[in-house]
């Protein structure tokens, strides 16, 4: 999936291995980096989302495209 500022999407081992082993975020993307990178992968700018939705860190995170999924609560 091509991710969108405003999209809340689930970050886990799939979309990059520092995600993996239960290590999952919720993330509410801000922005998208347009600066070239590696196929299929991109620089997202956003917040980690608590249990309860709210922004708890603001972070920088390098993922695979393919490996995002929308959040679903």
């Amino acid at each position: 999936m091509i991710p969108h500022p405003g999209d809340v999407l689930v970050v886990d081992g799939r979309a990059s291995v520092q995600f993996a082993d239960g290590r999952r975020l919720v993330f509410r993307v801000i922005s998208v980096s347009p600066k070239p990178t590696y196929h299929g992968w991109a620089w997202l700018s956003g917040y980690v989302l608590d249990a309860a939705g709210d922004a708890i860190e603001r972070r920088e995170i390098f993922v695979r495209e393919e490996g995002l999924r929308r959040f679903q609560p």
